[in-house]
């Protein structure tokens, strides 16, 4: 069980935990106002609510920014196997930083629609 994100990149080989450091940043850079958790055992960023996930695995980098950030970016994903509320970002490929800042971007501005939405009821 990860507490912190720290741990769970902890596990990883070294290579593997530069990459994942990678798109830490990345996100934290794009949704600056979130806060890091871990959420079904992989690290999250939530900002009124559940933002997006990431994980690594044997072959590939998995990022999750639910069906709504996929679908928005369905054309650009479309190099990668991906299904509805996630993407494979392989290690044998450069992973697309800017691809998941804009996706991260959407799911900020998404997030904080739908919490200013619900105030306004």
């Amino acid at each position: 069980m990860f507490k912190t994100t720290d741990e769970y990149i902890a596990t990883f080989p070294e290579e593997v935990q530069a990459i994942l450091q990678q798109v830490r940043a990345t996100i934290r850079a794009a949704a600056p106002g979130a806060e890091e958790a871990i959420s079904y055992q992989i690290p999250t960023f939530k900002l009124k609510g559940n933002l997006v996930h990431f994980a690594a695995f044997k072959q590939h980098i998995g990022f999750y920014p639910g069906a709504s950030g996929i679908a928005a970016f369905q054309d650009e994903l479309s190099p990668y196997a991906s299904a509805k509320g996630s993407v494979q970002f392989p290690f044998d490929r450069p992973v697309p930083h800017d691809l998941i800042a804009r996706i991260v971007a959407f799911r900020v501005r998404e997030n904080l629609e739908k919490a200013a939405g619900k105030k306004k009821k």
